[in-house]
């Protein structure tokens, strides 16, 4: 069983083998990946060593001291805390091979192509068709609300490949190639001025069944490894004290005596103390974790983000009157990344709405906690047995 002395001892052979001064920092990725040092649960020869989970802080910190490069998580968020996990469960052996360092690297971004205009809350509504022709899957629909489209070369995607079966039994999941004929990306201007969101149109998109992940008709299965994930990266983030939003307002209460009033350090205090609890959540739900895959507690997590960075944004534009208020760029962005905590207050506050409903809105979150946390009786769904083709829409 691997150590954290072992991991040391490797760790510091990769810094030998390729000086972070003067490597090339694509090809310091490329050989921490092939060393396992990229996530060290993984299988080897797919970035890891079959370790702990719980290890990679060993690694982590070790690889910050040498001033050693990082992937830029962030800009890839959705490849490494979603796609990756289900290719690694579901993907084939070639698959994996093909997809996992690129990803981990940062040289191929990804998106998700799962929520539609018609199907978003009730994403097993979904209507995008695939049918199949020869060893090709042919693609038709639009998606909508993907973050990173404009940049991603790859995308995670669900399409309905049965409508004669129950909603949930004839969809499949793919592997699609952004690059394809057919795909068109457009941007989604929104409250913020930006456009980080997409609509993308499939007008005939061929997709080898070699790019089909998992079985046909067990996309649902499948998607669930993808939401699950989804959840734990957005809202279970490792964070430390002050992370997050609650650090700009602690900072500006500090530093803004004029600005304090009794009400809004009552408040401030309650939410600090929330934020505080909700990262020491974060770090249980992450040592769960270590023993298995992600479960509805991930739903938990997410809830808690949306509320406390909504929260705390707006208490933050109160502390601050008028200048909270200021936002400096209305112009239409096309950023890679979200950036919650180096912005102006005024984004912040304006950008936090979209956290109830990107990544499940927090009504149907509320459910998963109901029925999976809680035991509580699931509501009645009245269209559980019928052919998706007979819902109506």
């Amino acid at each position: 069983m691997i150590d954290a002395a072992e991991l040391r001892r490797r760790t510091a052979e990769l810094l030998a083998a390729h000086p972070p001064a003067t490597t090339d920092r694509l090809e310091f990725l490329r050989a921490r990946f092939d060393a396992g040092l990229a996530w060290v649960h993984y299988p080897e020869g797919l970035g890891g060593l079959g370790a702990s989970r719980s290890l990679q802080a060993v690694v982590d910190a070790e690889l910050e001291a040498a001033g050693a490069p990082d992937n830029d998580a962030r800009r890839n968020g959705i490849g490494l805390g979603m796609a990756a996990p289900t290719i690694l469960k579901y993907g084939t052996e070639e698959q994996k091979q093909r997809f996992l360092r690129p990803l981990w690297t940062g040289e191929e971004v990804w998106c998700q192509l799962f929520s539609e205009p018609g199907a978003g809350s009730d994403l097993a509504a979904l209507g995008t068709r695939a049918v199949r022709e020869g060893d090709d899957w042919v693609v038709n629909g639009q998606k909508v609300w993907t973050s990173g489209a404009h940049n991603s070369r790859w995308a995670i995607l669900i399409a309905r490949t049965d409508p004669d079966v129950p909603k949930h039994a004839g969809i499949t999941y793919f592997l699609c190639d952004m690059t394809d004929p057919g795909v068109e990306v457009r941007p989604l201007r929104q409250i913020t001025g930006e456009a980080e969101f997409n609509e993308v149109f499939l007008t005939d998109v061929r997709i080898p069944d070699s790019r089909r992940l998992g079985e046909i008709g067990d996309g649902w299965r499948v998607a669930q490894t993808t939401l699950n994930n989804e959840r734990v990266a957005i809202g279970g983030m490792r964070l430390p004290r002050e992370g997050g939003m609650i650090g700009p307002v602690s900072k500006t209460w500090r530093e803004r005596p004029e600005l304090r009033t009794h009400d809004l350090y009552q408040r401030l205090l309650k939410l600090w103390v929330d934020s505080e609890v909700a990262r020491l959540t974060g770090e249980r739900l992450r040592q769960q974790l270590v023993a298995g895959q992600p479960g509805p507690e991930g739903a938990g997590m997410k809830l808690a983000f949306a509320r406390l960075n909504q929260e705390i944004s707006g208490l933050e534009v109160e502390l601050r009157g008028e200048e909270g208020l200021l936002y400096d760029d209305w112009t239409m962005r096309r950023p890679e990344l979200v950036d919650f905590t180096g912005r102006d207050a005024g984004y912040r506050y304006l950008r936090s709405k979209g956290n109830s409903i990107e990544g499940g809105t927090s009504e149907v979150l509320l459910n998963i906690v109901a029925e999976r946390v809680l035991g509580l009786p699931s509501e009645p769904r009245t269209d559980k047995d019928v052919a998706w083709k007979d819902l109506s829409r």
